[in-house]
């Protein structure tokens, strides 16, 4: 037996570390400042710094920043000593940690300054998904690499979830980043409507699975052992819990368009596997838990292992919610309100907030050589971003239940009982503040942790090239008998593949019959496309991220009908690229708002809400009356939306300007002959067209 010497790369544990903790506190303050601005909405600035520009912001510095670097700290670490090898290549693990860098720097810039595809989660544009893919494609190299040239012969289940994870979210931000190019920094997604809806969701809802689940089970399986000092509870488990997530998850994105224009047949089957994910989540969750069995005492001591638990706690309670919330009839409650915001932070907050900090306070000090500066700091920590979680969610939940039975409630005379959208906001602006005041409690933590870990930092000395040895794999090694799993963990190649046909099966089949099956998505003959000023005009209700406040989904209930208008129907969004139906509902829906109101009354609600609706708490767009509309690239537009089937006249992209122009000044003499002065040049023109055109088209049909 040969033994061989090397030693592990710790320094680029120790980059992915410190950038960890530092996107996650610029993620947490992007986050705090969109929860102030929900009650306090002088605090959206400018035209910059708006809650619709801000809150793409949050989201992806949390999940890519923040949680993304998480994730490839812990793997740098675990996967060496799982593998007993040094990183496949040191020179990758460079390009890996500053190419990811750069693409959080970019993001920033470009949703703050307004270019997004309107996609959420995967709002960036065109240039920016291709250094994705291959950031990400020189990872996957790096790992891979890793795993081949392993010295332990048996791949531990972390590595199982690593593999997954890579596999999988390269699927995923391929298939939903195509798009054609418009120029440099627009483009449009290569699919509309009810097709674009269940790919988006397909991918959100496995970005969730893929890229905050999968690779954060591989993190538990490895550091929850390593910092109770216990083996896993189970092996059988935790095949099952592998094998049956994976599979599993991938159909389960349709659960997040119930009740809309998606075809009945996939909310049902997003229904069914969504319910079906309890079974090997909690088999996960299990397996957390009780690796601790006999560990309970140290529990109390052990700051680590108190924020593991809570982490694995927090994954257990929504993951049984989420496929509660995936029922229909508890669905129709909860869909569009705040409680999917206080169940998604139950899952960013508890699971991957809480199970990153565990991980830093048991990694510096081993990386460093030395002990926790403050273990009172830490103790503190952990206190406040519990308290934290609680304050944010508990006021989050009662929330969205105010919310889903004050839009649903009618008199005994069968009116509705509030129909002005706005009594059910001021209703619950103290739950918003006191959501606020978690997100501070839990911002005031992870500024702690950055504290305790920087003087942990000097006062010991980074070990960056830790010497190792184990024996060489020997390549014709005897097979032993054992579990039939054993088979393919000695088999990265044959486990990669597996994976990928594992997670293929439920898109498939998902994908093919919406594609493919025209009865899918009837079209309507009095559907047209958008006129030249309109589609400008949609531009910028994308770039201002107006769905992340307003749905244009009408659900077939009566509360909903009432308030709105006809339910919307599949056929209305063919020519929306992307779909805009929105998950959350902060204003009213807007899917019929085209004709509800005149131009002058868009013009004033635009430029001060406050003047057409006392109490709005929406931001200010009166920059848009400032902004000259960038005409010029309309015929890009224009040709661009002929690559993807919309129907336009042949040549029409030479005139369209001259439609455009006609439209907008009719739409500003409008306005002049309602005392209101403003150059047709002006983005808000082309803005108050596209409200304007907003589900006419049906009300068009019923008048023929």
């Amino acid at each position: 037996m040969t033994i061989e010497k090397f030693s592990y790369d710790n320094r680029i544990v120790k980059n992915f570390a410190l950038a960890t903790i530092i996107w996650g506190i610029v993620g947490m303050l992007m986050g705090l400042i969109i929860a102030l601005q929900i009650p306090f909405p002088g605090l959206n600035i400018g035209e910059y710094l708006t809650f619709g520009r801000v809150r793409p912001v949050h989201t992806n510095a949390i999940i890519f920043a923040f949680v993304g670097n998480g994730i490839f700290m812990g793997l740098y670490y675990s996967l060496q000593r799982l593998c007993k090898a040094r990183m496949f290549s040191d020179g990758l693990s460079k390009f890996h940690f500053w190419g990811w860098q750069s693409i959080i720097v970019l993001a920033a810039l470009t949703l703050l300054t307004g270019h997004s595809t309107g996609k959420e989660y995967a709002e960036l544009e065109w240039p920016i998904d291709i250094l994705i893919a291959v950031v990400w494609v020189v990872f996957a190299i790096n790992m891979f690499g890793t795993i081949i040239k392993r010295r332990e012969r048996h791949m531990y289940v972390a590595i199982w979830f690593y593999i997954a994870t890579v596999v999988t979210v390269a699927v995923l931000h391929i298939v939903n980043s195509i798009e054609i190019p418009v120029n440099i920094l627009k483009s449009y997604s290569a699919y509309a409507g009810v097709q674009d809806a269940l790919v988006q969701w397909w991918y959100g809802h496995n970005a969730v699975a893929f890229f905050l689940t999968t690779p954060y089970l591989g993190l538990m399986y490895y550091f929850v052992p390593k910092a109770a000092n216990r083996p896993v509870y189970s092996y059988r488990l935790s095949i099952i819990h592998f094998w049956a997530l994976i599979f599993l998850y991938i159909w389960a994105g349709p659960h997040h368009l119930l009740y809309s224009s998606l075809p009945d047949w996939a909310q049902s089957l997003g229904t069914v596997f969504s319910i079906m994910l309890l079974a090997p989540s909690w088999g996960g969750m299990i397996n957390g838990l009780l690796t601790l069995r006999g560990a309970w005492d140290r529990v109390r001591e052990d700051v680590v292992l108190k924020f593991m638990v809570v982490a694995i706690t927090a994954y257990g309670m929504s993951t049984f919610e989420g496929p509660m919330l995936s029922l229909k009839s508890v669905n129709a409650i909860s869909h569009f309100t705040d409680w999917t915001i206080a169940h998604v932070h139950i899952g960013g907050m508890g699971w991957n907030g809480m199970l990153t900090f565990g991980i830093l306070y048991w990694l510096i000090p081993r990386l460093y050589k030395t002990n926790l500066y403050s273990a009172k700091l830490a103790s503190f920590h952990f206190w406040i971003a519990t308290l934290g979680i609680l304050f944010y969610a508990v006021p989050m939940y009662w929330a969205g239940f105010t919310q889903s039975l004050m839009w649903k409630e009618f008199t005994a005379d069968g009116i509705l009982k509030y129909p002005n959208f706005l009594e059910t906001v001021t209703q619950i602006m103290p739950m918003y503040k006191l959501r606020a005041l978690g997100g501070l409690m839990f911002l005031t933590g992870a500024i702690t942790m950055a504290y305790n870990l920087v003087k942990t930092m000097k006062q010991g000395t980074l070990n960056a090239e830790e010497a190792a040895e184990a024996p060489a794999l020997e390549k014709n090694e005897k097979e032993h008998a054992g579990h039939w799993h054993r088979w393919i963990e000695r088999r990265p190649v044959q486990m990669i593949i597996l994976s990928a046909v594992v997670i293929l099966i439920g898109g498939v089949v998902e994908f093919i019959p919406t594609f493919l099956v025209q009865s899918n998505i009837p079209t309507i003959a009095s559907v047209k496309p958008y006129t030249p000023l309109e589609l400008q005009g949609r531009d910028i209700y994308v770039r201002e991220g107006c769905y992340t406040c307003h749905s244009q989904m009408v659900r077939p209930f009566r509360s909903e009908t009432e308030r709105y208008g006809e339910y919307s129907k599949a056929g209305e969004f063919i020519y929306d690229h992307p779909f805009q139906w929105g998950s959350k509902r902060t204003g009213p829906d807007l899917h019929r708002l085209g004709g509800k109101y005149p131009n002058v009354w868009h013009y004033h609600h635009m430029i001060d809400p406050t003047i057409m609706s006392p109490g709005s708490i929406m931001p200010s767009y009166a920059f848009m009356s400032e902004n000259d509309l960038d005409i010029t690239s309309t015929p890009a537009k224009i040709r661009a939306m002929q690559t993807l089937g919309v129907p336009y006249p042949e040549g029409y992209d030479a005139k369209a300007n001259d439609d455009l122009m006609k439209q907008a000044q009719s739409i500003a003499d409008d306005l002049k002959n309602n005392k209101v002065s403003i150059d047709s040049k002006k983005e808000l023109i082309a803005m108050i067209a596209y409200l304007q055109r907003l589900g006419i088209d049906i009300k068009a049909s019923k008048t023929e």
